[in-house]
């Protein structure tokens, strides 16, 4: 749920605190990396390889 779709105030400030944990993160792997993470359906091809070699599109054959 996004921060503006929150019903509730106490729901905005988690989905706000979540969003920039998130944002946190991506920016600590990206430096380990030392390259931006791939974004939208690249990005879940990558994560979907480097849990186990092989790509979404193979899973789904």
């Amino acid at each position: 749920m996004g921060v503006d779709q929150a019903p509730t105030s106490k729901g905005k400030q988690a989905a706000s605190g979540l969003k920039k944990a998130a944002e946190k993160e991506e920016r600590k792997v990206e430096a380990k990396k030392g390259s931006a993470l791939k974004k939208g359906a690249s990005r879940v091809e990558e994560r979907s390889k480097s849990s186990d070699g092989k790509g979404a599109g193979a899973k789904q054959r």
